[in-house]
């Protein structure tokens, strides 16, 4: 499986961004697909998940509210809209998808904001 996420930029507080992350592989329909990011000097933290189907989804306090996860298995593409974007959203976006007891990762995209 590779994934390749785009998306990520400089943007001004308040600002939104949409990620996008697309997957190879006939089956995306049976990923589990979520985003982590990782700030200089943190650890990776789990953003957002999706289940394969779409029908559970699961967002970190932090950005509830702000973030939607959503995915588009006909396009083989997860999504990641952030909205009210804050300067401690600054970090490298990474998609991950986890297929049986695999995890797969994308290369990340930076998200930058400025206040």
């Amino acid at each position: 499986v590779q994934l390749q996420a785009s998306g990520g930029g400089l943007v001004q507080a308040g600002g939104s961004l949409r990620l996008s992350c697309a997957a190879s592989g006939r089956t995306f329909s049976n990923y589990h697909m979520g985003w982590f990011r990782q700030a200089p000097g943190k650890e990776r933290e789990i953003v957002a998940l999706i289940s394969a189907s779409a029908v559970n989804t699961y967002i970190i306090d932090s950005v509830k509210g702000r973030f939607t996860i959503s995915r588009d298995n006909a396009k083989n593409t997860v999504y990641l809209q952030m909205n009210s974007l804050k300067p401690e959203d600054t970090a490298v976006y990474y998609c991950s998808a986890r297929v049986r007891a695999n995890i797969y990762w994308g290369q990340g995209t930076q998200v930058t904001v400025s206040s």
